[in-house]
């Protein structure tokens, strides 16, 4: 049922991973303490100290101005009450009388404002109803919805088809990362820079299917995911913005600016993957109510949409950020962990584990002979070298060029341990980083 945001099936760019059956994305009853998923269907309130038993929030902990404005979010709809005491809702498409309905109160100075929550709760919890999980999240952890939505043609019984739904799992993640990577610096084009700690801030993200595959919803926790929220929103509205400024105009320059609003490679690219197969998308964004709308955002943004219309100045868009972003000088500590050249004598090329000095995990280098020599001997000892050098952006920022200055680097006695350690697994190495006559 719970499946991680990186697992295969949810690769960027069509990475030939086999697909990985989803499971539905809405159960009536979850199992008891059954906690949140990452980036599969919507998953049952997280057991602590904001669930009882059942796995419903706690109706001790609920505010219920926002257990009405979520409902009202999801589209449920208010159908009189006591007015000023509570106030009676029923599921979205429901008749005007008859079906399931909930009692709310309006505010906690109602004398049975708890009993009237917990079995309004209870009811959620039970409820066939797809947006009774969705409002039950939100409670859970106070979370900001990003909703994209696709305009595709319906399949089989009105449902998308796999690959499609596919396409809008793999698009929404890659727009989910793009604001990850926007919140720790501004650039045209990250490549493998900050990877790795976008992927780890999206780790608590929830997302829930709407019926018929051609929605999804993802929920960012406030805590720490509100960055992320407050980049997208800006970002979509820059790229919204360029995208219409280059369509009037035919320049790009609206695009330049849009860099410093968080808008890249990564993003356009996300977008084209978004609109591509569809007659339009939009991406929506409503604010945790418990938390209320951050500073320079609007209180109900309204969504961004885009179309087919747009991929031309997008793709344009894409390729010149890949182009235009400069390589980076650097003075990298890395763990030699691959070693190769032609011939036991003359240059080679090694990979390195980065330790410090980028925000990448490896980067391979090409060295001279004397300058290989030493990140040999460096691996065999099990110390790290330091290199300094440029992080060239057409490989990815995975390259180094212009090495120079190559010297062991001294380190504690764990960390060679680990390293040497490392190295004893990896015995195939020791031929790659001495020649015959080296050894």
């Amino acid at each position: 049922m719970h499946r991680p945001i990186d697992e295969p099936g949810f690769g960027e760019d069509g990475d030939g991973r086999g697909p990985v059956p989803v499971p539905p994305p809405y159960r009536p009853h979850p199992a008891p303490g059954e906690p949140p998923g990452a980036w599969t269907g919507m998953p049952g309130p997280p057991a602590g100290p904001w669930a009882d038993v059942h796995g419903a929030p706690d109706p001790g902990r609920v505010d219920p101005r926002v257990l009405g404005a979520l409902l009202a979010r999801h589209g449920w709809r208010r159908r009189g009450g006591a007015a000023g005491r509570y106030s009676r809702w029923t599921p979205p498409g429901s008749a005007t009388h008859g079906g399931t309905s909930l009692l709310v109160p309006e505010s906690r100075a109602f004398p049975d404002c708890e009993d009237l929550l917990g079995e309004a709760l209870t009811a959620l919890a039970r409820s066939a109803t797809p947006s009774a999980r969705e409002v039950l999240t939100g409670l859970s952890v106070p979370s900001d919805e990003i909703r994209w939505w696709r305009d595709v043609p319906p399949g089989p019984a009105g449902t998308a088809p796999w690959p499609v739904q596919e396409q809008l799992r793999s698009a929404a993640r890659q727009l989910l990362i793009a604001g990850a990577l926007a919140v720790r610096g501004r650039a045209g084009y990250y490549g493998a820079r900050h990877r790795r700690a976008a992927q780890a801030s999206l780790e608590t993200v929830a997302v829930g299917a709407a019926p018929g595959g051609r929605g999804l919803t993802a929920f960012l926790p406030v805590e720490p995911g509100r960055p992320i929220a407050v980049r997208l929103y800006h970002a979509l509205h820059a790229a919204r913005e360029a995208t219409d400024y280059q369509r009037a105009t035919g320049g790009m320059e609206a695009f330049d600016a849009a860099v410093a609003a968080g808008v890249s490679r990564e993003l356009t690219e996300a977008l084209v993957a978004l609109v591509r197969g569809t007659e339009g998308a939009r991406v929506a964004l409503a604010w945790a109510p418990a938390a209320g709308a951050p500073e320079g955002c609007a209180a109900r943004p309204e969504p961004v949409e885009f179309s087919p219309g747009d991929l031309p100045a997008l793709r344009e868009a894409s390729a010149r950020y890949l182009t235009d972003e400069p390589s980076v000088p650097v003075r990298i500590t890395g763990a030699v962990v691959r070693m190769r050249r032609s011939g036991p004598r003359g240059e080679g090329t090694v990979r390195l584990r980065v330790l410090a000095g980028a925000e990448v995990p490896h980067v391979r280098v090409a060295l001279d002979e004397e300058a290989y020599r030493t990140a040999g001997h460096a691996h065999l000892v099990g110390l790290p070298i330091r290199v300094v050098g440029r992080l060239e952006s057409r490989g990815g920022f995975r390259r180094l060029t212009d090495a120079s200055g190559v010297v062991p680097v001294q380190v504690d006695e764990t960390e060679r341990d680990r390293l040497m350690k490392s190295l004893h697994e990896n015995l195939d190495f020791f031929e790659e980083a001495c020649g015959p006559d080296e050894a």
